[in-house]
């Protein structure tokens, strides 16, 4: 089958079901997006298709065939950082790095769908999980990289992320 990633056009020998994320990191050796879970819940493996974030571990390959797929080595370069990319490490938001990725394209497709996102907007859609707890530092870097690097909080907003801990009882 023929993929569109990262803006060229790859022939990919994989069986049509394969999940996209297998095919990125096994079959084209694109090891930046990460398996967390493996049932769309961590976010861990989000990509772009068609300028909208997907978590590729539940996507068939085949589903993706005639679309444009974007993985985060298509983000930025270590010369020339993507502002999100910029972003999280003037925001020291990584700690052991393993969903950076996903958050990362997470965060871009909502920059792209919206320029300056309030908290409440970043804490709709950033649905990925960290394990680190770094969401104040996430929610940060968004807004640093929309260029407002001091963003009026509420005194709700210095609550721990509602995406973080709401219901960290019931995912204990």
């Amino acid at each position: 089958m023929e993929l569109q990633i990262n803006g060229e056009p790859v022939q990919v020998d994989a069986e049509p079901d394969m999940p996209l994320l297998w095919v990125l990191r096994d079959v084209l050796n694109l090891t930046g997006t990460k398996f967390g879970c493996g049932v769309a819940a961590c976010g861990a493996c989000t990509v772009h298709i068609d300028g909208q974030a997907v978590r590729s571990c539940v996507l068939p390959a085949a589903a993706a065939q005639g679309k444009h797929i974007r993985t985060i080595e298509a983000l930025g370069t270590p010369e020339h950082p993507h502002p999100l990319q910029a972003a999280w490490i003037a925001e020291q938001v990584p700690q052991c790095g393993y969903c950076q990725s996903g958050m990362l394209m997470a965060a871009a497709a909502l920059l792209q769908a919206n320029s300056h996102p309030t908290d409440a907007d970043i804490d709709e859609v950033m649905t990925n999980i960290c394990r680190c707890g770094t969401y104040q530092r996430v929610r940060a870097a968004i807004h640093r990289a929309a260029g407002d690097r001091e963003p009026a909080h509420d005194p709700a907003s210095l609550r721990p992320v509602a995406w973080a801990l709401a219901d960290a009882g019931s995912r204990a």
